[in-house]
């Protein structure tokens, strides 16, 4: 597997919203890991070179998840840049199977929260917050 980055060289990472009525499911990250420790974060990765990232997103809620989820239809809901990577995030509504934690080694829990639980948590990206308020609003 080798890993995508744009012409920059910034990696491309994909992660998804999982919605389910009033509530999204959040991952959180190892302690341990090297980027982002010890907090909230959406499941996903990055996009594997030649791979188109609709299909990054499905792959990755399988093995991060073990479920199977319908590629996008749509362009991402939210995007962010920075100067190591670019982040496209996509809304999942349906998807096959139950999620379950497939990945111990990236995150020690998940669960799922409503928006009233976010104020509270300490999240990956600052731009997480409002964009999964407003996800959960609308």
């Amino acid at each position: 597997m080798t890993i995508s980055a744009d012409d920059s060289g910034r990696a491309r990472i994909v992660t998804a919203v999982l919605r389910d009525g009033d509530r999204v499911l959040l991952c959180h990250r190892s302690p341990g890991r090297r980027y982002y420790p010890d907090v909230w974060d959406l499941p996903g990765g990055h996009v594997d070179e030649g791979e188109d990232p609709k299909q990054s997103v499905v792959r990755e809620l399988q093995e991060e998840l073990g479920i199977t989820a319908p590629e996008p239809s749509g362009p991402p809901i939210h995007e962010i840049r920075t100067a190591a990577f670019d982040m496209h995030i996509f809304l999942i509504d349906g998807w096959t199977g139950t999620p379950v934690n497939a990945a111990p080694d990236e995150h020690d829990d998940m669960g799922w929260f409503k928006a009233s639980d976010l104020d509270h948590m300490d999240l990956a990206h600052e731009s997480l917050l409002p964009m999964l308020t407003a996800v959960l609003t609308t």
